[in-house]
């Protein structure tokens, strides 16, 4: 399919939406550098491919679906044990406290560049709090996109995870990463 104007949508059955972690602080060896993937998402796109700045992008992800898929580095290799605690640390109150905030939410306010090569700017909310956020990508024109941004946890109140009296703990900032093989084109409620 050749991406032009018009409504898309997309999510995990075509996609995948991945966060990736880092370590900080003197104990870093004996933690994991984290990628968790969001197994639950759709996102919507309206494509004007002539004029991008009239495009836009929503994406939504449920805080629940988060699911640890590999840990790299660490004293230990990681096990599903390690996985399972992970996943109920982040669903915790002192991280995405997912009951309160079911949901993370990505609206775009504007969008420069190509299809081939864009930057979405837009807001982002995460636990009720919406900061702007910046996310890079391209398109091969025939229906593939992928790109990334990178996030700062205490811009949205998430004080990053800390183990053995913070000797060990995760850098603030995190990746986001995105591929998306196929869009499917959606009903234009404008006709």
């Amino acid at each position: 399919m050749t991406l032009s104007d018009g409504v898309y949508g997309f999510g995990p059955s075509a996609g995948r939406l991945l966060i990736k972690t880092s370590r900080a602080g003197l104990g870093r060896k004996a933690g994991h550098d984290l990628t968790i993937e969001a197994t639950r998402w759709s996102g919507k796109a309206v494509v004007v491919a002539d004029d991008p700045g009239k495009s836009s992008v929503t994406v939504e992800v449920e805080t629940g679906s988060l699911a640890v898929r590999e840990g790299v580095g660490g004293l230990k290799p990681l096990v599903d044990t390690d996985r399972a605690q992970i996943k109920r640390t982040l669903e915790g109150e002192a991280l995405l406290h997912t009951s309160q905030h079911p949901t993370i939410v990505f609206r775009s306010t504007g969008i420069t560049g190509t299809l081939q090569s864009f930057e979405i700017t837009g807001d982002l909310t995460i636990k009720g709090r919406t900061h702007p956020a910046t996310v890079h990508g391209g398109s091969d024109g025939d229906g593939m996109v992928c790109g990334w941004g990178t996030i700062t946890q205490s811009t949205w109140g998430i004080k990053p995870y800390t183990a053995f009296l913070g000797a060990l703990k995760l850098a603030d900032e995190v990746r986001i990463e995105y591929a998306v093989t196929e869009l499917e084109r959606l009903p234009d409620p404008a006709g």
